[in-house]
């Protein structure tokens, strides 16, 4: 059995993925280790939404990370489905970001201001015309910011797309394998040690999501991170209740193909449990139906929860220990990784390949913009 790698990837969720299907593209030998299955957590958790305008809002390195991975995915699509046969869904569908307050018309309408001066598409729908492209939305909503560029996935379709594409490349993937420590030679990680035994590797990264900075720690590296643990529920109806994704202060509603759809996500920080409260789904559903009545009449299909990687400045790590050599890491990214995932790939590839990223991107999300501590 093959132990020496170009790069040994950590994670088998959609960051981890993402990155390993970037390598194997360039040629990389490329094994992804993973304690659970693939696309098992927060990737197969997460509702899909592309919302590159709807979530960042403001001009930052972040938001253009965001606006930059989402002109990714319509060649993704097609590449993961020609290698793969697999379709990840994607709808450029717009999303509709509502107003139920004349607080939150004021604040949108500034906001429609702000990125139309960035050049980004976004218009705001008054409620009458609202309701006659969305007649289930609530009367009681006064309008709303569409966002026609943002949209959406299937989270777990699009892992497990990653994940085979880049076997299909000639990645290999091991599951139900954890990391017990980092294989060090000096500053330098030369591999880690399993529970089936050593593999090597060139570069060694850490793509574990909420989990990566346990194993982090192994190095002797803390990061500040944290988990969010966030519940959803899924219900069905007869025929499409909504066009576009509704998000709202207190919920979003994502229309899936089937009349299904995903409503979520409550936020409790500091949790790893996964397990699904009466309260969390209970808080969904009346915010639900104060958007979209009608799901109050919708079969009920299924709930779960799932736990997000967040970072004390809530943005992402990605790159190179500044001490370790080898070590590279991609995690903290919380509500957006599926969003991301693709320019998380391009952006670990090229820092692996040598190729110098946007230095906005490096600065801000390097690991030394603040005290990495390494015992």
């Amino acid at each position: 059995m093959r132990t020496h790698y170009d790069v040994i990837v950590i994670g088998a969720g959609v960051i981890g993925c993402s990155i390993a299907y970037h390598l194997s593209k360039r040629g990389k030998s490329v094994i992804i280790l993973e304690k659970g299955s693939t696309a098992g957590k927060a990737s197969s958790a997460a509702a899909g939404m592309l919302g590159a305008q709807t979530e960042l809002e403001e001009d930052s390195p972040l938001f253009r990370l965001g606006k930059q991975s989402r002109t990714m995915f319509p060649d993704l699509a097609a590449d993961l489905k020609s290698l793969t046969g697999i379709d990840i869904e994607y709808e450029k569908n717009g999303i509709y970001k509502v107003a139920r307050t004349e607080e939150q018309v004021v604040r949108f309408q500034s906001l429609i201001n702000a990125q139309n001066q960035l050049g980004e598409e976004t218009h705001w729908v008054a409620a009458e015309q609202l309701q006659k492209g969305e007649p289930a939305l609530s009367t009681d909503v006064l309008g709303a910011m569409y966002i026609p560029n943002d949209g959406q996935v299937s989270a777990t379709k699009l892992t497990k797309a990653l994940a085979q594409a880049a076997v299909t490349l000639g990645a290999e993937i091991r599951e139900f394998t954890e990391v017990h420590r980092f294989v060090k030679e000096g500053v330098e990680i030369k591999g880690v040690e399993t529970n089936s035994g050593l593999n090597r590797a060139e570069h060694v990264v850490v793509a574990g999501g909420a989990w990566s900075e346990t194993l982090l720690k192994e190095a002797g590296v803390n990061l500040e991170t944290y988990p969010v643990k966030g519940e959803c529920f899924s219900v069905k109806t007869r025929k499409r209740l909504i066009n576009g994704t509704i998000f709202s202060d207190d919920c979003y509603i994502v229309p899936k193909a089937g009349g299904r759809l995903i409503i979520g996500a409550t936020e409790r920080p500091g949790l790893f449990d996964e397990t699904v409260t009466l309260d969390g789904i209970s808080r969904l559903m009346e915010a639900a139906k104060k958007v979209v009545p009608g799901v109050g009449e919708a079969e009920w299909e299924k709930a779960w929860a799932g736990i997000r990687p967040q970072t004390k400045d809530a943005l992402p790590y990605l790159g190179e220990h500044p001490e370790l050599k080898h070590l590279f890491v991609a995690t903290g990214h919380y509500r957006n990784g599926i969003l991301l995932a693709p320019v998380t790939g391009e952006v670990i590839a090229d820092l692996i390949d040598g190729i110098a990223i946007k230095k906005d991107w490096n600065s801000a999300f390097q690991m030394n913009r603040i005290p990495v501590q390494v015992q």
